[in-house]
């Protein structure tokens, strides 16, 4: 099975390192034209000429409501259209509940819920003209099962589970889809800087018995972004080898 994404257009926010990265480099193998997107618009453009002579970057703040609503029109402006829109950037700010300040809280939130609520608002817009469109939101395993010490990180991921099923109903009759990827612990920054003891405990509660790659998590995204995927809307892929079935 070849999935073909050519003619479409991709943003995909967070895609500067890790998973967004991966993410970023799947949809332009498939012929995609990506908008590369983080914090730093420098470091988004160089990811971008790495890609691809059409991929571009752009610099958002997902946590600010003008900024995620500017981001969605510039690359309309540059690309034309946003097709597939990819809410991957996030936040964390861990504490356990008795410990977790306020700003904590709201900057998880703002950042991987409301950010996530605002791109889909800007960009289904567009969507809803052409009856074409595919929103893909990278939700957690914590948002499923929870987590210690990450209550507003795993109230984030639960909110946009079910953000992403509420626009998947909004949205179906104009053929514009809507779900949600759920990985588990995943080869990045973080897990690679764990202690060899601590690594081969997590190791241990995995059936599959290894950590997940990033190009595991983006290769469903270039599935669910095709035709491939036509009838599946409203639904959360766990990506986790195993752990939480």
């Amino acid at each position: 099975m070849r999935i073909d994404l050519t003619g479409r257009v991709a943003l995909v926010t967070g895609s500067t390192r890790g998973i967004g990265r991966a993410i970023a480099e799947t949809l332009t193998e498939c012929g995609a034209r990506v908008a590369v997107v983080g914090r730093d618009v420098t470091r988004a453009a160089d990811v971008a000429a790495q890609l691809s002579p059409e991929a571009r970057g752009f610099a958002c703040d997902v946590g600010d409501t003008a900024s995620v609503t500017a981001l969605v029109s510039a690359v309309e402006d540059a690309f034309g259209s946003v097709d597939i829109l990819v809410n991957n950037a996030g936040l964390t700010r861990d504490n356990i509940v008795l410990r977790l300040k306020d700003d904590d809280w709201d900057a998880v939130l703002d950042a991987n819920l409301r950010g996530a609520f605002v791109a889909i608002r800007a960009a289904t817009r567009g969507m809803m003209k052409r009856r074409w469109g595919r929103i893909i939101n990278m939700a957690s395993v914590v948002g499923l099962v929870g987590n210690k010490g990450q209550s507003n990180y795993a109230a984030s991921k639960a909110g946009l589970i079910g953000l992403t099923k509420s626009v998947a109903k909004e949205f179906a009759s104009r053929n514009i889809l809507a779900n949600a990827i759920a990985p588990g612990f995943i080869e990045t920054d973080m897990t690679n800087a764990m202690t060899p003891e601590a690594r081969a405990a997590l190791v241990g509660t995995i059936p599959l018995e290894r950590l997940g790659s990033p190009h595991d998590v983006a290769g469903m995204v270039a599935f669910l972004a095709s035709d491939h995927a036509a009838y599946i809307t409203g639904q959360v892929l766990v990506i986790d080898g195993g752990m939480v079935m």
